[in-house]
């Protein structure tokens, strides 16, 4: 098998496995962004998708669409988790390796209404920016990113999240919120706000 044919084997499986996990994030009026399953009913997204924004509703891969309840957000980071009435189902993984600049990056989101849309490029940096409430790690990429794209996926090769992008960050190159941020975040809302056992 050629290289470019195995570029694009593995290109479908990566599409095809994060695709069940990645969700449309609309709030009720005509905005809307993306965001990723965590499991049991939970969807992580953009805080700046969802804040004032009232009502807020999940679209799921298959179409499903449901109601969705704020359980915790960060400002700071720009994270959010919603939970939506669903049991079980699939969740996307978060990264445990450190993002390494120079490796293939993908993102994943709705750019102006267009869902499942999947764009490549090299990690830029892993840096970070100052927010307004003080500094906040990113990852830079030169993935294209565009409105809806916020809250989706920036995946490595392998389709694990390296990172959330975040559009609100602004800058000439696409910002992600790296895995380890989202990571405690997650941990964070299990302790204050999520019940033992659900993440």
């Amino acid at each position: 098998m050629n290289l470019p044919v195995m570029l694009d084997s593995a290109l479908d499986e990566l599409y095809a496995r994060i695709r069940p996990v990645l969700a449309v994030v609309r709030d009720g009026r005509r905005g809307a962004g993306a965001g990723i399953l965590a499991g049991n009913g939970l969807v992580l997204t953009n805080l700046h998708v969802v804040r004032g924004r009232h009502p807020v509703e999940v679209t799921l891969d298959d179409d499903r669409t449901y109601p969705a309840k704020l359980v915790a957000s960060d400002k700071r980071v720009d994270l959010a988790l919603l939970e939506i009435p669903v049991d079980g189902g699939a969740a996307a993984v978060l990264s445990k390796d450190s993002p390494r600049t120079g490796e293939l990056v993908y993102a994943f989101g709705h750019p102006w209404g267009q869902r499942n849309v999947l764009t490549g490029g090299v990690l830029s940096a892993v840096t970070s920016v100052h927010g307004q409430d003080g500094e906040v790690p990113i990852l830079r990429a030169d993935v294209q990113l565009a409105p809806g794209n916020s809250g989706g996926p920036l995946l490595n090769a392998a389709g694990e999240v390296l990172g959330l992008n975040a559009m609100i960050f602004g800058g000439d190159q696409s910002v992600a919120i790296p895995a380890g941020v989202v990571r405690e975040f997650l941990e964070a809302a299990r302790r204050e706000h999520v019940p033992e056992g659900v993440l």
